[in-house]
């Protein structure tokens, strides 16, 4: 233990944090991780010198990582050491325990960086692994004596953060990891154990109230019909064959998206908001499936009829309305901010730019957004030089500009002359960024700039997955199953980053609908490599990329297994598991 006076080191940081909050110019040896962070904070509107102690609400006293972790982090607490603390928060980065003897005024209740600045569990979440925090590295006045170390926690089976486990003590600057690292890690690995465990459980539970649905009341199969029966748990689902056959996979999507809607706010029984699309030709009759002791809510099961005249509708349903045909799908915060931001400035009819990764959809937003207009295209991408003069506009007819980027200096110019004569010419343009702009494309996006709207990057908004899969799937020749997906393939594609976007994505699935010729699901064996095997989490060394190959063949020569996979290995399993995050395998 030390103070900043006592470490050079961490005495520059510290005078470089005053120069910074005074505005005054830094040293240049700071790193530029921590001025980035700093930069943030002053952006973000954070405060260095507010002192409030803030104290737990108790408002997610329902959550599964705080039940996993609870019984944990009582067990570890008493190894802590004088005036340090252990903390538990959620993926959103709010504080849901606290133990240990945290000093007065110090306790923050959120540790998103929008509220407190730079620290380690923000650092952890973004980074993906054990991060550490020191002292003036922090933005807050009360956090310059305090050192930090956290974990993030992981969804044992689909890879997500769940949240993270921060030891938090006096000063520190010795060499090595911060003292409390070891503390934190042998944490994590137990939590991530426990959640392992209520996670079959509760697999179990979901699985046994399907069979019992799939029964029927008078525990046979119900006069020789097999039932038609779907059980959600927001991750997976379960389908009978009869439900297959009763319903579209855009049905099955559409209850899906509503039990995670229903399951993350934890809504009581008798208050679910489920609904089948219009057209749906079936009513449902829906169940909770809750912990054997009636607490947590872990999934829905819904029983599936077919509408026929005469039958009764046992439980009202809310329809929802059809998509507007030829809409990109999505349903993610990001993707329809876009699109209604773009919808808003395209009622106006005056000049809109749409930017974005390539592939990310502009040209399917900007045609849905001219609507049934008549409409004239321009493609620079096809020839750069398109003599681009006011005539090309004749009379209202709007102009859809693709590929701005590439549009040659002189047709730039004349576009900017247009622009100056007609601001309210009616004009969509899609621009991929890439290179700096020249002075001249610059002009251009300057004039755009309070008229654009960036679409998100398809791995910005992995929740679209399952819809966009769906609506991007080539309609099945008669006779022939639609396209579906085993959940391990989902999650494959949920993880991989798309650098080509929606086009990227489209061409895979056109590419399995048309080549495949195995019945039933497509599993993640199925896909390319890339995707199947997903990006490694960071560069890593020769000995590395060996290891990750190794688990990846044993991992296919034990059908996907874990559990067969680490004895195979010969490694418990908590280490295959975080050998798996931590190479994205």
């Amino acid at each position: 233990m030390t103070t900043a006076e006592e470490s050079p080191a961490l005495l520059l940081l510290s005078q470089a944090r005053q120069r910074f909050l005074t505005g005054r110019p830094l040293p240049a040896d700071i790193p530029a991780e921590t001025v980035a962070a700093w930069r943030r904070a002053r952006f973000l509107g954070v405060r260095h010198d507010v002192r409030r102690a803030d104290s737990l609400d108790g408002r997610s006293a329902g959550s599964a990582l705080l039940a996993a972790a609870l019984p944990v982090l009582e067990r570890l607490a008493p190894a802590l050491g004088g005036h340090s603390v252990l903390l538990l928060t959620d993926e959103r980065l709010r504080v849901l325990w606290v133990g240990g003897d945290a000093p007065e005024g110090r306790l923050r209740r959120d540790l998103a960086e929008r509220e407190v600045g730079h620290n380690s569990a923000a650092l952890a979440l973004r980074v993906r692994r054990r991060a550490e925090v020191h002292g003036p590295e922090h933005f807050l006045d009360v956090w310059q004596d305090v050192s930090a170390v956290s974990v993030p926690v992981f969804a044992p089976d689909s890879g997500r953060p769940l949240g993270t486990i921060t030891v938090a003590s006096k000063l520190c600057t010795g060499e090595g990891p911060h003292p409390g690292a070891a503390l934190a890690e042998a944490a994590v690995v137990a939590v991530e154990a426990e959640l392992l465990a209520r996670s079959h459980s509760a697999e179990r539970t979901l699985l046994a109230a399907y069979a019992r649905a799939a029964r029927g009341r008078d525990g046979g199969p119900g006069g020789g019909q097999e039932r038609a029966v779907v059980a959600l748990d927001g991750r997976s689902r379960l389908v009978s064959e009869a439900a297959v056959r009763l319903v579209s996979p855009q049905v099955l999507e559409s209850l899906e998206r509503s039990a995670r809607a229903v399951l993350r706010s934890a809504a009581p029984v008798g208050s679910y908001d489920l609904a089948l699309p219009e057209g749906a030709g079936c009513t449902a009759e829906f169940s909770p499936v809750r912990e054997e002791d009636g607490g947590r809510l872990l999934g829905i099961v819904a029983v599936l009829e077919p509408v026929t005249e005469g039958t009764a509708v046992r439980t009202p349903v809310r329809a929802l309305p059809r998509p507007v045909a030829g809409r990109p799908a999505g349903s993610s915060v990001p993707w329809l901010h876009a699109v209604g931001r773009a919808t808003e400035l395209a009622r106006g009819g005056e000049p809109l730019l749409l930017t974005g990764e390539r592939g990310s959809g502009k040209t399917t937003l900007a045609r849905e957004l001219l609507g049934g207009t008549e409409f004239l295209v321009l493609d620079a991408a096809e020839s750069p030089e398109l003599g681009l003069r006011g005539s090309e506009l004749p009379g209202n007819r709007p102009l859809l500009l693709r590929h701005a980027e590439r549009l040659a200096q002189s047709d730039v110019a004349a576009l900017n002359s247009l622009l100056d004569e007609r601001p309210d010419v009616r004009l969509l343009v899609t621009y991929t960024p890439g290179t700096p702009p020249g002075p001249c494309h610059q002009r251009l996006l300057d004039t755009l700039a309070a008229r654009s709207v960036t679409l998100p990057a398809l791995r910005e908004r992995p929740e679209d997955i399952r819809e966009l899969l769906a609506a991007l799937a080539p309609r099945p020749a008669d006779g022939t199953p639609p396209l579906t997906w085993t959940l391990d393939a989902l999650r494959a594609l949920e993880r991989y980053p798309w650098p080509g976007n929606l086009t990227e994505l489209a061409h895979l699935v056109r590419t399995l609908a048309e080549t495949r010729r195995a019945a039933g699901p497509v599993g993640r064996a199925e896909l390319p490599d890339p995707v199947r095997e997903g990006p490694a989490a960071r560069p890593l060394s020769p000995m590395e990329h060996a290891e990750r190959t190794a688990i990846l063949e044993a991992l296919r020569r034990n059908g996907g297994n874990k559990a067969r996979t680490a004895a195979d290995l010969g490694i418990a399993r908590a280490t295959l598991y975080r050998k798996l995050r931590e190479y994205r395998a």
